[in-house]
């Protein structure tokens, strides 16, 4: 009886975003609903349950408040730099479509986050007449590198809820992640030859030599850097040997230009790690603070200034305005989690599923991460729901301490790059009949592709 009400919060959450009768927020407060008698059922005898939930409440918003500011200060940053309207139009080759879904696309969105990349590559590609399914398919693979979408907070809230450091769940998600860039180039090939073009093996050769060289670049970042500029660094270096094989610019001055707001980014991310012990906000011993140098400070301090530069701080209402919607999901993902995880819930159940499983436990951990990033659309909400689940599905099995958390990052991450919410987001903007099952049966070598990789590193790094 309690592993049915432990259970129940995370099927009903699955099963409501799968079925497609309700939304992220809808979705997820049923599951608190749920979770309310899983939390009673789970916490040991003399708890003062009316406490417990104010304290998880209480926790619940302190986590949730990173990955809220980086994502509007995403949109912010996007509002600043947008120029609005659609790509222009030129023909398409193989070189351009491959500049503008990876790595142009996955830059967009290692910066914003919220799927931008894959619709400034939705844009771009239909600039060039490439629509339908295959554009679809196409754009999603600016979403490869989701983890380090709008510079980590899904990272970074994975992390917090495991009670580890962010580099150690970055570095081990790095791992799979990077193989899984350099091994989508057939598929990246076989959709562009589906789009009608042409792909020689010496472009096959330079794309899969620019896929190796970020896969590198993520790896590096990842071990000696901030794990938050992975993304950034690992495609702002393909975007520019990228661009300039499909384009050769005969003039800098426009590209140094277009690039300037990239660059003062980074630097501002770089140079903000400078300052050691920052003041912070840390009303949780057991969580990592809010220093005033998080990424979520820069992001906002260097878009405003854009904003005020190009006399269009106009563009702060709007761009904050979409992002109420996502700020109130991710709010309510994270106190489910501190709800099941708090109260023992999540523990109960990963010991009950390892049980079960017995020596083959710690495999269903990548499985569990691509189906909750594609039923949640988004790698907070996959870390939030699950992170403290697999956290205990690795205990249980006797697991390094980052091997699961970092594997249910990148398989979520993955997954959210295919969800639900996203492809459907896609199939509006192409506004041509194509549907979400058109894109996962193209998908489909890259799901499985995940999967595998999950695998081969549990077997690896256990």
């Amino acid at each position: 009886m309690t592993l049915m009400l432990q259970a129940a919060p995370l099927l009903a959450l699955l099963l409501l975003l799968a079925s497609g009768k309700a939304g992220p927020v809808v979705a997820c407060l049923v599951a608190l609903g749920l979770a309310v008698p899983a939390a009673m059922a789970s916490l040991p005898a003399g708890v003062d349950f009316a406490g417990f939930l104010a304290t998880e409440a209480g926790r619940g918003a302190f986590l949730a408040l990173q990955p809220v500011a980086v994502v509007a200060g995403g949109l912010l940053f996007h509002a600043a730099v947008s120029g609005g309207g659609e790509a222009a139009a030129r023909p398409a080759t193989a070189a351009r479509v491959f500049a503008v879904t990876l790595p142009l696309g996955a830059f967009l969105e290692s910066v914003t986050g919220f799927a931008v990349g894959a619709v400034f590559a939705l844009s771009a590609l239909r600039g060039m007449g490439i629509a339908g399914a295959v554009g679809g398919a196409l754009a999603l693979q600016a979403l490869v590198l989701v983890p380090w979408g709008g510079l980590g907070p899904g990272t970074a809230l994975g992390a917090a809820l495991a009670g580890l450091p962010g580099h150690d769940v970055a570095v081990v998600a790095a791992w799979p992640n990077a193989a899984w860039l350099v091994l989508l180039a057939p598929l990246l090939w076989a959709l562009m030859r589906r789009a009608g073009l042409v792909v020689t093996a010496r472009e096959k050769l330079a794309q899969l030599g620019l896929l190796g060289l970020m896969a590198a670049v993520l790896l590096l970042t990842n071990l000696y850097l901030p794990f938050e500029i992975a993304g950034v660094l690992a495609t702002g270096i393909g975007v520019v040997l990228a661009l300039w094989r499909a384009d050769p610019p005969s003039d800098w001055r426009g590209p140094l230009r277009a690039a300037a707001p990239y660059l003062v980014l980074t630097a501002g991310i770089l140079l903000a790690r400078l300052w050691q012990d920052p003041p912070a906000l840390q009303p949780f011993a057991e969580f990592p603070g809010f220093p005033l140098t998080h990424v979520a400070v820069v992001l906002w301090l260097v878009a405003l200034g854009l904003l005020w530069r190009g006399g269009a701080l106009g563009r702060l209402g709007p761009a904050l305005a979409r992002a109420r919607k996502p700020a109130l999901a991710m709010l309510l993902y994270v106190l489910l989690g501190r709800v099941l995880a708090g109260s023992g819930a999540a523990a109960g159940l990963a010991s009950a599923l390892a049980e079960a499983m017995g020596p083959l436990a710690p495999y269903a951990v990548p499985v569990m991460g691509l189906v909750s990033g594609i039923v949640t659309g988004s790698n907070v909400g996959s870390n939030a729901a699950l992170t403290s689940i697999q956290v205990g599905l690795g205990q249980a099995a006797g697991l390094p301490p980052a091997l699961a958390p970092g594997l249910h990052n990148f398989s979520g991450g993955a997954g959210a790059g295919m969800s639900f919410g996203v492809t459907a987001m896609l199939c509006a903007l192409l506004a041509d009949g194509t549907r979400p099952p058109q894109l996962w049966r193209l998908l489909w070598p890259s799901m499985a592709l995940v999967v595998v990789l999950g695998w081969a590193a549990v077997a690896l790094l256990r």
